[in-house]
């Protein structure tokens, strides 16, 4: 187990050390459980009152904290906790599955595949033909990947992800277990003699450089050209996004959210959990959609809605505001 002093702790995060102790720091925690070697955060004001029972010897702390830190206990100041904590949690972290050997004999690779240096494949996995697999990637057994796809470098799959045929994933993405990239639009017509017809999905998905979708989600392909995902863009678990949808750079979409077919989000959108998007809806840019929203019309630029159906955030509170003064009026 690694452990690291105050100092070498500070010389990762260069910030300004408040108090001393001599305890060894074996592993980071939340403030309530922490114990007596680990360390802990405070990226709010409003957590400074669980300082006093914490065991923690340390914490990295923003630098307007009002508290001092007691005897044998430390603060590091930084200008943002939040991502001071993510450099000691990769300080922290253990090692990646290992792999004995870079492909193993499991693995199905066509002869057409052309798979980079460096990249490891593992046992049970399917590499279709005319795959290109880039460098430094790794994709971890039971993966399946077909026809004509393509994976940038440094890019990791985990296991049981599914990438459809004449799908592109870029350079340093990560696609965790069972998420499914180009599987069908959801199309179908009905016809009187043969009841609902499948609109067949010819297109394909495109997904930017530095890219993270999580644990079953699903990016349907496209009806006739590509659902794209640009640069930088975070899914979270459990997120559908349908056929043809085209996200900006820099969005993220948190558990349980959906987008319909043909939905455009604009560049740092935020879509919070189980909210969802009525198709050939346009986001603007930095628009923020609140947790269990549901969005029937265009949201402008920077604009926050909230509620079902969403309405500028502020509207909604009022809304709530009066609901609930003539519900308690009601039961006088």
């Amino acid at each position: 187990m690694n452990s690291f002093s105050l100092q070498e702790i500070n010389a990762v995060l260069q910030g300004e050390i408040v108090g001393a102790t001599s305890c060894k720091i074996t592993a980071p925690e939340q403030l309530e459980m922490a114990s007596e070697s680990e360390i802990s955060f405070i990226g709010n004001k409003k957590y400074e009152k669980f300082w006093e029972k914490s065991k923690a010897c340390v914490a990295v702390v923003n630098e307007d904290i009002a508290i001092e830190p007691g005897a044998n206990r430390a603060f590091i100041k930084v200008k943002n906790a939040d991502l001071a904590m993510s450099q000691i949690l990769e300080l922290f972290a253990q090692p990646t599955p290992f792999f004995s050997i870079e492909i193993h004999p499991t693995a199905i690779i066509d002869t057409t595949a052309v798979i980079g240096k460096g990249t490891k494949i593992g046992a049970g996995s399917y590499i279709g033909p005319k795959v290109t697999v880039g460098e430094n990637t790794i994709i971890y057994p039971n993966v399946t990947i077909l026809d004509e796809s393509t994976i940038g470098n440094n890019t990791v799959v985990w296991s049981g992800t599914v990438i459809r045929e004449r799908c592109h994933i870029g350079n340093d993405c990560i696609l965790h277990p069972n998420c499914t990239i180009g599987a069908d639009g959801f199309g179908f017509r009905p016809d009187p003699q043969k009841g609902l017809v499948k609109i067949p999905q010819i297109g394909n998905v495109i997904i930017g450089n530095n890219v993270e979708i999580g644990a079953n989600s699903c990016v349907d392909r496209g009806k006739f050209s590509s659902t794209v995902l640009a640069d930088g863009c975070k899914i979270d678990n459990l997120v559908q996004i349908g056929h043809n949808s085209k996200l900006g750079k820099f969005c993220i979409m948190a558990g349980n959210s959906g987008l319909a077919g043909s939905v455009t989000l604009g560049n740092g959108v935020i879509i919070g959990g189980s909210a969802s998007i009525k198709d050939h809806t346009t986001i603007g840019d930095g628009a923020i959609v609140g947790a269990g929203s549901g969005v029937a019309a265009n949201v402008e630029a920077g604009k926050t809605v909230l509620g079902y159906p969403a309405v500028d955030a502020r509207d909604a509170l009022k809304q709530w505001a009066i609901l609930k003064r003539l519900v308690r009026d009601s039961n006088k």
